[in-house]
């Protein structure tokens, strides 16, 4: 009898098996050391920061506000206006740039210190070690029955999470609606319905990713885990394990010389496996499930240590240092990311200091290409002034560009409200003898009273006949 379909199946199964893996839950053992005390510092200080910034104000102000309602941005005293959209991406692309930079110096660095997966999981580590105890306490638990003393500690610590997590989507909202402000419609439960559906939303993502998720969204839904490699090249500092000097591996006595019995500085306790926030064996060699966060750095060191043998068995190092060959920092890669993020950011902060607060569109009238009047031509404009200051201001406004060009109309000034975009209908007109050909460039010119520095120049076409 033939045996190939058994042979099919079982091929299928393999199949399967590599492309699907059920998941099976990593229990991070807690690590001391410097690189865990700068990966804290790290995430207090961006937690702080994101919690903390909806509760400080600035000029009266809540300092980071998103007002979607009115098309306001208030960021530290600054106002920006959906206008001022290019700013956001150019400061994107230099958060784009800032990552391949960085990513091609040393590695993962945000994805180990910075990113939000990383600064949330880590809280959320924190709070079950808290509440479940150390990684064996916690294996010890999830393998005994349930009674009344496992599910008080999981429903202890599930509720911190989701308390948290709510928090977490409060905050969120909170940049869109002034925290005081939502804080009061929380507690009067009077909360909106879109204001509901973020605050949930925002909560239930953090609750899913961080609590549940964990190292899976690093692994498998992050795409910056996919390219990374294409940033990396043989000088790029990256979390790597010394083969020459750990091979080959077993355990021993302090004591003992191990050099004597053949055996290389690894002791094969496997605590750079059991400190992994994504499970892997650094020794393994580098691995895209790495997220360079040095957790098995500080645990290597915390054994070698102990065992009177030098640190850096694991260490930030390159390809080429641990194949003995010259390693180049500041090598021509570098040196081009380098310029062009200092440059961009440059750029970018001198834009935004230097920003004029008005805007100035000249629509030409579409009905009419120009009109005779009187031996003058005369074109037809809507200005759209756009005050993006805190404070009303009054506009002289005035032309050049051609000769005996002037203003009829009535308004000798604009005025403008503070955060307000208003239309104003302005005839030109031009003796025929100073046209020098059909489409005329012209300048028109808006400079508030009380402040000259407050100023935009907007250029359009003045139309006439053919000479």
């Amino acid at each position: 009898m033939s045996t190939e379909p058994n042979n099919d199946s079982a091929r299928e199964k393999e199949i399967e098996q590599a492309l699907f893996a059920k998941r099976e839950k990593i229990y991070p053992r807690e690590v001391h050391g410097l690189f865990a005390a700068l990966r804290i510092a790290s995430v207090i200080a961006l937690l702080g920061i994101f919690y903390g910034l909806p509760w400080f104000n600035w000029d009266g102000r809540q300092s980071i506000l998103l007002d979607l309602p009115a098309r306001k941005f208030y960021i530290f005293g600054l106002t920006f206006w959906p206008q001022d959209f290019l700013y956001l991406t150019f400061l994107l692309i230099i958060a784009a740039m800032a990552l391949f930079f960085f990513t091609t110096l040393a590695g993962r660095l945000w994805c180990g210190y910075a990113c939000p997966q990383t600064v949330w999981t880590e809280t959320f580590l924190w709070i079950e070690q808290l509440v479940e105890g150390d990684r064996r306490q916690q294996m010890r638990l999830d393998k005994t029955k349930w009674d009344f003393r496992k599910f008080r500690i999981k429903i202890t610590k599930h509720s911190l999470w989701i308390i948290f997590s709510l928090f977490t989507g409060f905050t969120f909202v909170s940049y869109f609606t002034p925290a005081r402000e939502l804080a009061e419609q929380v507690l009067n439960l009077s909360l909106s319905p879109w204001e509901t559906f973020w605050l949930f939303f925002y909560g239930f993502a953090t609750y899913g990713n961080a609590g549940w998720m964990r190292e899976q969204v690093c692994i498998y839904m992050c795409p910056y885990a996919r390219f990374q490699s294409a940033m990396f090249d043989d000088d790029t500092l990256i979390v790597s394990y010394d083969k020459q000097r750990g091979e080959p591996k077993g355990a021993r006595r302090a004591s003992i010389d191990h050099r004597r019995s053949g055996l290389g500085d690894c002791i094969n306790c496997t605590l750079c496996v059991q400190v992994c926030p994504t499970g892997i064996d650094i020794r393994d060699g580098l691995q895209y499930q790495c997220i360079g966060c040095s957790a098995c750095i500080d645990a290597c060191d915390d054994v070698m240590d102990k065992m009177n043998y030098p640190k850096g068995l694991i260490r930030y190092t390159t390809h080429n240092a641990l194949e003995g060959k010259p390693t180049r920092v500041f090598r021509p890669r570098i040196l081009l990311y380098g310029f062009i993020l200092l440059s961009m950011f440059t750029i970018f902060t001198h834009s935004v200091l230097n920003r004029v607060p008005l805007g100035l569109d000249v629509i030409r009238d579409r009905n009419q290409l120009y009109r005779e009047t009187m031996g003058l031509i005369e074109n037809i404009y809507t200005l759209k002034v756009i005050n993006m200051d805190d404070k009303a201001h009054t506009y002289q406004l005035s032309v050049s560009g051609i000769d005996g060009i002037s203003i009829d109309s009535e308004i000798d000034t604009i005025y403008v409200e503070a955060g307000n975009v208003q239309d104003f209908p302005v005839r030109l007109r031009a003796d025929e003898s100073s046209l020098q050909k059909r489409s005329n460039e012209i300048s028109l010119s808006l400079i508030a009273i009380d402040n000259k520095e407050l100023s935009v120049i907007e250029h359009a076409r003045f139309l006439g006949p053919i000479p």
